[in-house]
């Protein structure tokens, strides 16, 4: 079969050239979440989910952050922050207390910041390891093809 142009009727079914692309990026990501994962449970017992919430709290907000900040820093659900937020709570890496107007202002604990501080070399290590390595010898066309996917132009319908 033809490769067809990108502009080309964007609502036909992938070619087996497409879908070969296509499953080679999700099993490069599956790949790549997976060791960063694993490296920054083995070294703290955080969970990705956690590693997001605590790097935000305490590099961004020094410690504090309102929960509403911290939503829109993740463009997580303000269902699934919550939850994930009384996860954490429980197991003592944060806690919530009510700031002005209301709003609800999450602070890292010492646990949480310790964790963090554990974390932090693993996720390095396993970013380095499995993404940076494989994309040196490609590194312009590779990071310039993600930043065009990661970032694209607003005036696009």
């Amino acid at each position: 079969m033809a490769t067809r142009a990108y502009g080309d009727s964007m609502t036909s079914p992938l070619d087996d050239a497409e879908m070969a692309q296509w499953i080679a990026w999700k099993r490069a990501n599956d790949t790549v979440t997976a060791a960063v994962s694993n490296e920054i449970h083995a070294a703290s017992a955080l969970s990705v989910p956690d590693f997001s919430i605590l790097s935000r709290v305490i590099e961004n907000g020094g410690g504090r952050m309102p929960q509403q900040e911290l939503g829109l820093m993740l463009d997580w659900q303000r269902a699934r922050l919550s939850r994930q937020l009384s996860r954490m709570a429980e197991r003592g890496l944060v806690t919530r207390e009510d700031g002005p107007a209301g709003r609800r202002v999450i602070i890292a604990t010492a646990d949480g910041r310790s964790a963090l501080a554990a974390a932090r070399p693993a996720h390095a290590r396993a970013v380095r390891r499995a993404l940076l390595s494989h994309t040196a010898s490609h590194r312009a066309d590779f990071w310039s093809a993600v930043h065009a996917i990661a970032d694209p132009p607003t005036d696009r319908p």
